[in-house]
């Protein structure tokens, strides 16, 4: 791909609304990679036009919707 830069689009809430989401910026149901998108730059950037928070890796996946997201709060939470 033309890319070499890329981010995560994902949620905290239902897959559901992700999707919709995606639907809007024009990104196909088949890009779904279990539990994200994956954005080029102007795509980034036309998410965050719409809405989407920009956070960092460790909010994001301790935000995130399904088993990442699952792993990484029971890690956040296991005494240290």
């Amino acid at each position: 791909l033309p890319y070499t830069r890329w981010c995560h689009m994902a949620t905290d809430g239902t897959f559901a609304e992700l999707h919709a989401f995606a639907a809007q910026l024009g990104l196909r149901r088949a890009w779904f990679q279990r539990d994200h998108y994956d954005l080029p730059p102007h795509g980034r950037a036309a998410a965050v036009a719409l809405g989407a928070e920009e956070v960092g890796t460790g909010a994001l996946l301790l935000r995130m919707a399904g088993p990442r997201g699952d792993r990484a709060r029971r890690r956040s939470l296991a005494p240290s």
